[in-house]
């Protein structure tokens, strides 16, 4: 074996590179976002990556190989990098004991298909000062906690819990038994200043373009809209939960 195909390489905290590279770090056990392998490469030890993924259930993503080069800042990448979270996750329950311990009816955001790293950054840095308690995110589909999200997120990601799960509508009746009133953000709904967000509120956010998916919204209690005079008929994602976050903290206070 050639020796630059010997070295590891970890070119930034958030991105592992190299074939031995990221198979140390799939059996190490740490949380992984998801795993890039350039188009066409099957070869080698990039079988045993994917099938080791695949175990995991970790996401593998095929991507262009200049993308690769361009990410790996010129490392020798091997055909394969990782993405690990800029931050360690919690989970649903930790979310909901953080709200117990501050005697607080849980205050939780949903985002559903948020791919842009500013907007989820910017939704976890409004959270922290509504006094949210956690953001629930899925594994699929959406942006994780890179390195943009904690950057744009101006260290309140380091005070919100941010907990990744499989199945959004799962997790939406699991909060429905723990009596919390599940809101999406979405068109065609009810006013958001003349809604009541008293006692345990799940607010879902989704993305700009298809807003919060169909089966996740029917299964919302309360479909909240914001007003919209202007020709574009959509806010972006941060701004309109943004402004509805705090609705829901005024009322809290």
């Amino acid at each position: 074996m050639k020796s630059e195909e010997k070295k590891d390489f970890r070119t930034n905290d958030n991105l592992v590179v190299g074939r031995n590279a990221v198979i140390e770090l799939i059996k190490s056990n740490r949380e992984i976002e998801n795993i890039l392998v350039a188009k066409g490469e099957r070869e080698g030890s990039i079988s045993k990556i994917i099938a080791l993924a695949k175990e995991k259930g970790i996401v593998i993503k095929n991507v262009d190989r200049k993308k690769l080069d361009f990410i790996s800042a010129g490392a020798n990448h091997q055909g394969v990098a990782a993405n690990v979270p800029a931050h360690e996750y919690s989970s649903v329950d930790d979310i909901l004991e953080f709200a117990k311990s501050k005697r607080e009816a849980p205050f939780v955001i949903i985002c559903d298909e948020i791919e842009d790293s500013h907007n989820l950054g910017a939704i976890i840095r409004t959270a922290e000062a509504c006094g949210v308690h956690g953001i629930i995110i899925p594994k699929r589909r959406n942006v994780g906690l890179n390195f943009i999200v904690a950057k744009t997120s101006c260290g309140a990601l380091e005070y919100v819990k941010v907990a990744r799960v499989s199945n959004i509508n799962s997790t939406i009746d699991r909060l429905k038994k723990e009596n919390i009133w599940v809101y999406a953000a979405d068109m065609d709904g009810q006013l958001w200043s003349e809604t009541d967000f008293s006692g345990g509120v799940a607010l879902v956010v989704g993305s700009e373009g298809k807003g919060v998916g169909t089966h996740i919204k029917s299964n919302c209690d309360v479909t909240v809209s914001l007003p919209m005079k202007g020709k574009v008929n959509s806010l972006n994602a941060s701004v309109a939960a943004g402004i509805i976050m705090y609705e829901i903290a005024r009322q809290r206070l």
